[in-house]
């Protein structure tokens, strides 16, 4: 990684496995960052944490709920007093919860995953700007292949037929579309901003049991947990994607990073490639103006 002092980042979802390494290697490198998570004790015990191995980083911690707009508005008019940002990743997610509607009326993956990402994006778009040279890094996951497609219709319309994982593989197609087209619109307007994806691969992480362990203890969360801590990769393993699409110089916009292994399972990162339906144009952009409608963030 290239030396980051006198850069700022701002990493999402900080109190799980792939958010804290990304934002501790953030700091290795000399980076301010701020971290956003949920729970303020919990960001505490990852400033805690982070601290005993970099006790001079600059951290700064901010509470906001990505399932809920005002929060984010909250959260992005506190980071936006800190001045221009030039890293911003994108990493909190939930996975697999029950049919849950956001404090906004957004379904509970969709919600979190992409329309509050989309809103805290658009929200700290000047602050981009005024770094000069912004890297936007997106979260995805190879489950973005198992949706044929995204709602674009009135969000907050249940339209029944609740599926865990078909809601999950859509919100992640979206974070792909999102970042695509994010990538369109600064090129098209001349924004000094880069837009690019990662993907952890399969990680050991606490996002795929905290999403089943909302369903009661279940045969199906039990095989998962079991299949994780004999087939995944470390956290820390999982992270390097995004860290690469955090810092590595002369990455083009659109690029997507993932593990270089099998399957894009584990391994070492590389630039890998994304479905069909994410590098859909006319999706893209029906995508964006039902965001900009729902989230009420609009980017020039």
């Amino acid at each position: 990684m290239p030396d980051l002092t006198g850069r700022r980042g701002l990493v999402t979802g900080v109190t799980g496995g792939i958010g804290e390494h990304t934002a501790l290697e953030l700091a290795r490198s000399g980076a301010e960052v701020i971290l956003a998570g949920r729970s303020e004790e919990k960001l505490s015990a990852v400033v805690d944490d982070i601290r005993r191995t970099l006790p001079n980083a600059v951290l700064r911690p901010v509470v906001m709920d990505l399932a809920d707009l005002a929060s984010v508005r909250r959260a992005a008019a506190e980071a936006s007093a800190y001045g221009p940002l030039d890293i911003l990743v994108n990493n909190a997610g939930v996975m697999a919860t029950p049919a849950r509607r956001t404090a906004d009326g957004f379904d509970l993956q969709m919600g979190t995953n992409h329309f509050g990402h989309f809103a805290l994006t658009g929200l700290l778009l000047p602050q981009l700007v005024a770094s000069g040279s912004a890297r936007v890094v997106t979260l995805a996951s190879q489950m973005h292949r198992v949706a044929r497609s995204v709602p674009v219709t009135d969000p907050r319309v249940d339209h029944g037929g609740y599926n865990k994982w078909r809601s999950y593989g859509q919100s992640k197609l979206a974070n792909l579309l999102f970042m695509l087209e994010l990538d369109r619109g600064a090129r098209a307007a001349d924004l000094p901003i880069t837009s690019v994806g990662a993907h952890p691969g399969y990680a050991a992480t606490n996002l795929m049991s905290a999403g089943l362990g909302m369903h009661g203890r279940t045969a199906e969360g039990s095989i998962i947990q079991a299949a994780t801590r004999v087939l995944a990769q470390p956290a820390e393993m999982g992270a390097l994607p995004s860290l690469m699409a955090a810092t590595m110089p002369g990455l083009p916009g659109g690029a997507y990073l993932g593990p270089s292994g099998p399957g894009e399972m584990r391994g070492a990162p590389t630039i890998v490639r994304t479905s069909r339906q994410a590098r859909d144009p006319e999706l893209a952009a029906a995508l964006w103006r039902v965001s900009e409608e729902a989230t009420g963030v609009t980017y020039p």
